[in-house]
């Protein structure tokens, strides 16, 4: 009844709507041009809803709307709350990570070209993404070689003396006044034609210049231009050009089975294929091609990543006005979706439908499933595991001790899962009583929020750390979930595995599938908990002595430890050094001389 009473309530308005299940738990978050004949459609009786979005209605307790001002703000809304809580029912990518770019930082007197992984409104050009990143890496290292323009981050305000990078012919020293900007412009220049993918007009260029060079007499210049040229079109001969009239797009492909599927996505810039992605996607029997297409479109350009002219998908999508004006927004001109069906384009779409097929059929025959079915018949589980979580705990004589938690699912990391703790209840040495700590933490938490129970749990470590995991797990109530205990060798020739119920442990075998799987989910929450720990005993050094110290801010600090590299290059500068660093002056630099030399007497 309550339900329906705020249905009736609802505005007109544009929104998002999320809805809810038993104990709150988010289900599905949505955009609506009328919020209110949105959500009346999923809830009346006549309503034609496919079986994926009736079986969704059926677990809805509760719901909630923000409303908005136009349907473009919804979208960018929707998109980020399904980034947050990851709704069961809505299209999930599982792929978190910022793709990489080159960055040409042309607003800068003395430009230079990084790889980066955030976008900024800054006055850069962009160049990308690569992924995989073997390329970007290859280009960068291309340019270094034939474009002498600087790797280092320095202001250059003043002259210093230069590097090694001048002495090996791959920086042109404006550091040190060796180059005119005039001229060192003209390289940064040579280096945007290049990563354009210009090819006549930076050819032409480097050409007129040779001739003025060897016109001059001045025959080894003119030489080091012409051994540019070469390596150019040496370099060009390999790369995967697919029309130079195509210019930026996107083209994406779609394969599925079943109740899967799998989608291909190729970036191409300036008419070359500079990388390909591909997504598995769970659970997608009931979604529409277009729906599935426009939730994973949402998803995917809702990260660092700057959209092409064009999109080119598979098949037609209806209602991209606000996704087109979205995407032109971030990419800061026109961006155009497109369905094709002849020409160049049509191939490449073709050929990324096949791609997508290859992909799925290898996530599908991956290793896991065969790993997954051995981990049941050596270790009696009761299930394939499709979905594993392990715990490590990471400390130093008891100090800073944290734990971690990893999700392995559907033969693949899903950090979404992934979780780490700082250790609350133990002091001292006692890594039975921290396993079993965080243990408990973590399935606790899981409970309260209705969370689906792992097939697997993996603790690292022998019989104790096991033992002490399994009384956590017990108070909890928690049945039916197998619990293993994964011990490294050490003077043992192999990993042994203990279980519940078994007096002994179960040796591996160092050549088989399941092992191999095992151990790679057992490393990964050993790495994650390691690198927990180290960030957190770095940041206690860095906060500690400077942080103590009146007057040394967080800029005041990085400027005194870019300088100086640390604390005791610090304790042994001179006060004139110490404030000649950029934001210090002498009054401050005599007080933190005076402070660090307290602080060292105190101990």
């Amino acid at each position: 009844m309550e339900l329906k009473e705020g249905l009736e309530r609802l505005p007109t308005s544009p929104g998002v709507y999320i809805l809810k299940g038993i104990r709150g738990k988010i289900l599905y978050v949505g955009k609506a041009k009328n919020l209110r004949n949105r959500l009346r459609s999923y809830f009346q009786e006549s309503a034609a809803l496919d079986m994926r979005k009736a079986a969704m209605v059926r677990e809805v307790k509760d719901f909630e709307y923000i409303v908005t001002d136009n349907e473009l703000e919804a979208l960018i809304l929707e998109s980020n709350l399904i980034k947050r809580f990851k709704p069961r029912y809505n299209i999930i990518l599982r792929d978190d990570k910022n793709y990489p770019y080159l960055r040409l930082t042309v607003q800068e007197e003395w430009p230079r070209l990084e790889v980066v992984r955030r976008i900024s409104k800054d006055g850069s050009l962009y160049f990308g993404p690569y992924v995989p990143a073997g390329v970007m890496w290859e280009t960068l290292a291309f340019v270094r070689r034939n474009f002498p323009i600087r790797t280092c981050r320095y202001s250059l305000d003043r002259p210093m003396r230069p590097c090694i990078q001048f002495q090996m012919g791959r920086c042109s020293a404006p550091c040190d006044g060796r180059i005119t900007r005039q001229r060192y412009m003209e390289i940064v220049d040579e280096v945007r034609l290049f990563l354009n993918g210009q090819k006549r007009e930076l050819l032409d260029g480097l050409k007129k210049r040779m001739e003025r060079h060897s016109a001059a007499l001045e025959f080894e210049d003119a030489a080091r231009i012409r051994d540019r040229i070469r390596s150019l079109e040496r370099l060009w001969e390999t790369q995967r050009i697919i029309a130079p009239e195509l210019g930026d797009m996107d083209v994406i492909g779609l394969y599925r089975e079943g109740g899967d599927g799998a989608i291909q996505i190729f970036f191409v810039r300036n008419g070359m294929l500079i990388g390909a992605k591909d997504f598995f996607l769970k659970g997608i029997k009931d979604v529409r091609d277009d729906e599935l297409l426009m939730g994973f479109l949402e998803q995917f350009y809702n990260k660092e990543i700057i959209p092409p002219e064009e999109v080119i998908v598979p098949v037609n999508i209806m209602e991209t006005d606000a996704l087109t004006q979205w995407l032109s927004e971030k990419r800061g001109g026109d961006v155009s979706i497109r369905c094709v069906d002849r020409g160049k384009e049509k191939e490449l779409v073709d050929l990324a439908v096949e791609n997508a097929s290859m992909a799925f059929k290898r996530h599908t025959e991956a290793g896991a499933n065969k790993a997954a079915y051995e981990l049941k018949g050596l270790l009696s589980l009761r299930v394939p595991p499709k979905s594993i979580e392990a715990f490590d705990v990471s400390n130093i004589s008891g100090a800073e001790a944290v734990g971690s938690v990893v999700l392995w699912r559907d033969g693949n990391f899903d950090k979404s899962g992934y979780r780490h703790f700082k250790i609350k209840t133990v002091e001292g040495i006692d890594d039975f009583a921290m396993m079993s700590e965080i243990v408990y933490r973590h399935f606790r938490k899981k409970i309260e929020d209705s969370e689906q129970l792992p097939d697997l749990v993996i603790i690292d470590g022998g019989k104790g750390q096991l033992d002490a995991a399994l009384r956590a797990i017990n108070s909890l109530g928690i049945e039916g979930m197998d619990v293993i205990g994964l011990a490294k060798k050490g003077e043992q020739e192999t990993d042994r595995v203990y279980t519940m119920g078994r007096p002994g442990p179960i040796p591996l075998s160092s050549t088989r599938p399941s092992t191999h799987l095992l151990q790679r989910i057992r490393d990964e929450a050993h790495r994650f908990a390691i690198t927990f720990h180290r960030n957190l005993r770095k940041k206690r050094t860095l906060e500690s002595p400077l942080e103590k110290i009146p007057g040394i801010g967080k800029i005041r600090r990085l400027a005194l430890l870019r300088r100086f590299g640390g604390i005791d290059a610090i304790r042994n500068a001179s006060i004139e050094e110490i404030s000649s660093v950029k934001g210090m002056n002498r009054k401050v630099a005599g007080a933190l001389i005076s402070a660090l030399k307290r602080q060292k007497e105190a101990g």
